[in-house]
C-alpha cells in the first residue's frame, strides 16, 4: 500500500466513521431441529470445541447444554479454556500428544458435534481420527466461515454460525430425556483423570508436580501463556483451565509467543495473575520483551523451563536420525542474571521442593519475576526420556537376525 507523503502530515476534514459491529451468523431453526433429532438417536456422542469468536457467555452456554444432556466435551489444540476442565463433562484435549483412549473414543463416537474448530491436522491427529471424505460419525460441523464447511470432511449437517450464537441456541434446546450415554461420558471423564496421573521423569525437578501445584494454588481466573515446544505438553496435560480467556497459546506452533502474550494480558487486566511458561529456546525468541514488561510495570511471572536444547527438534532427531544430533544444543545466558538486569525478581530452581516457596516469593514481589527451572535433559517428553527415544530408534534401525 503506497500513500502520498502529504497524507502523513496534512490535516483533513472527514466525517466520523461508524464503530465496527461484529456480524454474528446464527443457526437456522431447521438445522437445530435436525441436530436435536440426530442427538436423540446417538449412543456415543462427543462434542469438540475450538476456534475463535468465543466469550464467557458462550462457555457458560455450552457448559449448560453439555450438563443438561450429560455430553462428553473435548477441546481442540490449545483451546482448552472453551470449557471448565474441572467440569464432570470435560474429557481432555484433542491435539498434539492426545491421550490414546481419547483418540479411540473420538473414532468410536457415532455423533460428533464440532463447534468452531477447523478440523485441521492438529485436531484430527494428522487426519487419522475421522474418515475422509465421509466420516463414519454423524458429523455436525459448525463454523462461521462457509468456505471451511465440507472443505476436507463432508459433514452430515453443516451449520454456518458463530460460537456465541450457536452455543446460545444449544442452551435453549430441550434436553434429551434419559440419555443412554451416561456411562460413556462417565468413563471418558475417568480416562481423562487417569491420564493426568503424574509420571516420574528423570532428574530432581518434576514438571508434573510443579504443574499440579500451580493448578491447586493459582486463582481460577489466572492466565497461563506459552509458546511452542515439548515443554508446553506439561502445561496442557497437567494444568486445568477453569474459565474462558485463561489460556493464551499459539495454534500455529509459534515459538516465542508466551512472553509478549503475558505482557499484553497483564497490561489489559493488571488484576489477573499471569504466568508465562517458556522453554529456554522458546524464551530466547522474545525474551527481550521483559524490557516492555518492566517499562509498563506488567508484573508477570515467567517460568523458563531450561533443558539446554531445542527439545522438540532434538526429539525428532533422536527418533528419525538417532545419534546424529545437529544444532539443537543451546549455549544459554545466565537467565537469573539476565532477568535481574531488567529489574526483575529472579531465582534458579533445581529441585521440585524449591519451587513453591520460590513462586510465593515471586508473587509477593508484586513485580516482574522470572524463575529458571533447571530440568534434566533426559526429561525430553512426558512419556519417554531422551535415552529411551534414542534406544527405540536404534533398535528399529538394527537389521533383523
Amino acid at each position: 500500500l503506497a500513500l502520498p507523503e502529504d497524507m502523513l502530515t496534512e490535516m483533513a476534514e472527514v466525517a466520523d466513521a461508524r464503530p465496527y459491529r461484529r456480524i454474528e451468523v446464527e443457526p437456522g431453526a431447521n438445522a437445530l431441529a435436525e441436530l436435536a433429532e440426530a442427538l436423540q438417536r446417538a449412543e456415543r456422542p462427543l462434542v469438540l470445541l475450538g476456534g475463535g469468536g468465543w466469550d464467557s457467555q458462550a462457555v457458560a452456554d455450552i457448559e449448560l447444554f453439555a450438563e443438561r444432556n450429560q455430553l462428553p466435551v473435548a477441546a481442540a489444540f490449545r483451546r482448552q479454556d472453551r470449557f471448565d476442565n474441572q467440569h464432570a463433562c470435560y474429557i481432555g484435549d484433542v491435539g498434539i500428544g492426545i491421550s490414546p483412549k481419547l483418540a479411540a473414543r473420538v473414532k468410536a463416537s457415532d455423533f460428533l458435534l464440532v463447534i468452531g474448530a477447523r478440523l485441521g491436522e492438529m485436531t484430527t491427529s494428522g487426519y487419522t481420527l475421522i474418515d475422509i471424505p465421509v466420516p463414519q460419525q454423524f458429523l455436525v460441523h459448525v463454523h462461521p466461515d462457509p468456505e471451511e464447511l465440507g472443505r476436507v470432511y463432508q459433514p452430515s449437517l453443516a451449520i454456518t454460525a458463530g460460537a456465541r450464537s450457536m452455543t446460545a441456541a444449544l442452551a435453549a434446546l430441550a434436553p434429551v430425556p434419559d440419555p443412554c450415554w451416561e456411562n460413556w461420558t462417565r468413563e471418558a471423564r475417568s480416562d481423562y483423570l487417569a491420564a493426568r496421573s503424574l509420571p516420574r521423569s528423570p532428574g530432581q525437578l518434576q514438571m508434573g508436580e510443579i504443574m499440579q501445584w500451580l493448578n491447586e494454588n493459582l486463582p481460577k481466573d489466572a492466565i497461563i501463556t506459552n509458546g511452542a515446544g515439548n515443554f508446553s505438553t506439561w502445561v496442557h496435560r497437567f494444568y486445568q483451565y477453569k474459565g474462558f480467556g485463561t489460556q493464551l497459546a499459539p495454534t500455529s506452533g509459534s515459538m516465542g509467543y508466551g512472553v509478549p502474550a503475558a505482557v499484553a494480558a497483564k497490561i489489559i487486566d493488571p488484576s489477573k495473575t499471569v504466568v508465562c511458561v517458556a522453554g529456554d529456546g522458546d524464551f530466547m525468541m522474545t525474551g527481550q520483551e521483559l524490557a516492555t514488561a518492566a517499562q509498563y510495570r506488567a508484573a508477570i511471572i515467567v517460568l523458563i523451563v531450561n533443558n539446554g536444547m531445542y527439545g522438540t527438534i532434538r526429539m525428532h532427531q533422536e527418533r528419525h536420525y538417532p545419534e546424529r544430533v545437529v544444532a539443537t544444543d543451546l549455549h544459554n545466558p545466565d537467565f537469573v542474571a539476565l532477568a535481574r538486569a531488567y529489574g526483575a525478581h529472579a531465582e534458579a530452581i533445581e529441585t521440585t521442593d524449591q519451587f513453591a516457596p520460590a513462586f510465593e516469593r515471586a508473587r509477593a514481589s508484586n513485580g516482574l519475576a522470572v524463575l529458571e527451572l533447571k530440568i534434566d535433559p533426559e526429561a525430553l517428553t512426558i512419556r519417554q526420556s531422551l535415552s529411551e527415544i534414542r534406544a527405540a530408534a536404534l533398535s528399529a534401525l538394527s537389521p533383523m537376525p
